[in-house]
């Protein structure tokens, strides 16, 4: 079983076994680091944690106690310019305790889970957070600072401008397909922001693999078959793209891209 096989079936048992699964990710980037050498490093972590949580107090508390242990172990946002790959790979993230907030996220969801602690993941724009079920307010994980209603609508305004009102819709659980796809687009990013466009196809073709893509997802395929010198590749992905799409000037670029690569005649046999 390859990395891509062993995540996807890491994701389909129930409960989806989310670390495990985002361990597999790394391991398609990282052949030398094995989930189980990375677990042996994560259960000395979660030995730190587990002994500074209280015991007697709500989840809530116990949630906001867990990620500020965290903190206090130097576990942190990196603010690395520009952002490395290693900021979502979760062995790296391990070892520097510096990543982007769904990897330090998805680093407290496993410590949560292994103390008994309801806590679940918040697909918000631009940045990912945390929350307890029933609780008032949200959890940043990389400071384990509480986020209220006004809170969230000014992180909102940071990410996505004055015009977008908070809505439910900004605040909705996760699943784990979703955050495997999250995690997924950020490594694409990554990986291409820096010049790999082979990585990041193969984190490309995750998010298709992982659940619904968006046009969007499409799109930035095509981009790295472009990249690759692809073009039967790069139209299938700008034709599904203009498939999803409902944006009419969308359409129109799209089918300006579509008119301009040149695809090579097949060989005759």
């Amino acid at each position: 079983m390859n990395p891509r096989q062993a995540c996807l079936a890491c994701l389909a048992q129930e409960p989806p076994a989310l670390f495990e699964a985002a361990l597999w990710i790394a391991a398609e980037h990282l052949p030398q680091h094995s989930p189980e050498q990375i677990r042996r490093l994560f259960d000395s972590l979660a030995h730190q944690v587990a002994v500074a949580l209280p015991a007697s107090t709500t989840d809530a508390e116990r949630a906001q106690a867990l990620l500020r242990r965290l903190s206090e172990l130097g576990f942190a946002e990196d603010d690395e310019f520009p952002l490395q790959p290693r900021a979502a790979l979760l062995p790296q993230v391990l070892q520097r305790r510096h990543g982007q907030p769904l990897s330090l996220a998805l680093i407290a969801l496993e410590l949560a889970r292994q103390q008994g602690i309801a806590l679940v993941g918040v697909n918000f724009p631009g940045r990912f957070l945390l929350r307890v079920p029933g609780a008032d307010h949200l959890l940043d994980p990389a400071t384990g600072r509480r986020l209220y209603t006004r809170d969230c609508r000014d992180l909102l305004v940071r990410q996505l401008g004055p015009q977008v009102e908070l809505s439910a819709a900004h605040l909705q659980t996760a699943s784990a397909a979703e955050m495997l796809q999250r995690l997924s687009r950020n490594l694409r990013q990554l990986h291409q922001g820096i010049g790999e466009p082979l990585a990041a196809l193969k984190d490309a073709q995750r998010v298709l693999e992982l659940g619904p893509p968006s046009a969007g997802d499409h799109l930035a395929r095509a981009d790295l078959y472009h990249a690759l010198e692809c073009p039967q590749a790069e139209r299938y992905d700008l034709e599904r793209a203009m498939l999803l799409s409902d944006d009419p000037a969308e359409h129109m670029r799209l089918a300006q891209r579509l008119a301009e690569i040149s695809v090579p005649p097949k060989a005759l046999h």
